[in-house]
């Protein structure tokens, strides 16, 4: 083989012994190695019965929070679209009337809410660029699926339940109870 610097390097092979040729040093050292491997412990967990243990900072599922009196704190001010670097948020506003839910102003919430989780990268910002405290990545991962509109999720996915109408949903939500 030539190099650029015009010297030449001759690479000359040695002739294999006749243990070399049988190859049983190295069956020998392969099977040693495999051997030693099974006495060692199994990095596999039984995923159901147990978990495996996640960091503080582990970022999953997002959720939707709701208010004291059960509405959802979304106001629709798409700051978390703005600020979601992959674009995995869509939404559409819309107004509550006074009177609705015993409202006495109007009211902007979220008619629309969707986030595409094929497209998020788990990042956070919209928790943080939310003044509502309305959005938050949960504990939980997301679930597989074997169609891509199973990854997309609607406000009846993300909103966690009404205290009022689900509280037995809403406390084990909240992680209440277990």
């Amino acid at each position: 083989m030539q190099a650029l610097t015009n010297r030449v390097q001759v690479v000359e092979r040695k002739p294999l012994s006749f243990w070399e040729k049988l190859y049983i040093p190295a069956i020998a050292k392969g099977m040693f190695i495999t051997f030693s491997h099974i006495f060692k412990n199994k990095p596999t967990i039984n995923y159901p019965e147990k978990t495996r243990p996640f960091s503080p900072v582990f970022r999953g599922l997002h959720v939707l929070n709701r208010d004291e009196e059960g509405r959802e704190r979304c106001t629709a001010c798409g700051l978390c679209a703005v600020a979601c670097p992959a674009e995995a948020i869509t939404m559409e506003a819309a107004e509550r009337l006074p009177g609705e839910e015993g409202l006495y102003r109007e009211e902007k919430y979220a008619a629309k809410y969707e986030i595409n989780m094929l497209r998020c990268i788990f990042c956070g910002l919209c928790e943080e660029a939310c003044p509502k405290d309305a959005i938050y990545l949960s504990e939980t991962f997301a679930p597989a699926n074997y169609t891509r509109k199973g990854f997309i999720y609607g406000k009846e996915e993300l909103l966690i339940p009404d205290p009022k109408t689900q509280p037995e949903e809403f406390a084990k939500a909240k992680g209440l109870t277990k």
